[in-house]
């Protein structure tokens, strides 16, 4: 049996595109995000991650949340994401920190990535329509 990450992550948003991280170490790209941690919620878990891995600051209540959604971990072996989504838009400056190694921000025709399964199966296809 998997086991079982929760993670929030950001559809973040810059007019007609979306932000994508990749991880040091890794092909795929994904949302912004990262690990809820125990008594954290997850809208700040969002926030933190958010300024660890981008510098981007979050007002509480700025991120709108969207639902669940369950995937395979793109990063860990037999593992899947639960992850708590928000939407929500860019109001500054973002830049690779932490643990990231690259951002794109792409629009909704973009397809000549790889990305990560919650990614490419739930986020994307939601954010199209």
């Amino acid at each position: 049996m998997p086991r079982t990450i929760r993670i929030a992550a950001a559809l973040l948003l810059s007019g007609e595109r979306t932000l994508l991280v990749r991880k040091r170490g890794t092909t795929t790209f994904m949302q912004p995000g990262g690990k809820i941690e125990p008594g954290e919620t997850a809208e700040a878990a969002l926030r933190r991650e958010l300024h660890e891995e981008l510098g981007l600051t979050v007002a509480p209540g700025a991120a709108r949340y969207l639902g669940q959604f369950t995937a395979i971990a793109a990063n860990e072996p037999d593992a899947v994401v639960v992850a708590e989504l928000f939407e929500l838009h860019a109001a500054g400056p973002v830049h690779p920190a932490a643990e990231i190694e690259e951002i794109r921000w792409i629009d909704a025709g973009t397809s000549d990535i790889e990305l990560a399964p919650l990614t490419r199966d739930h986020v994307l296809p939601a954010w199209r329509r």
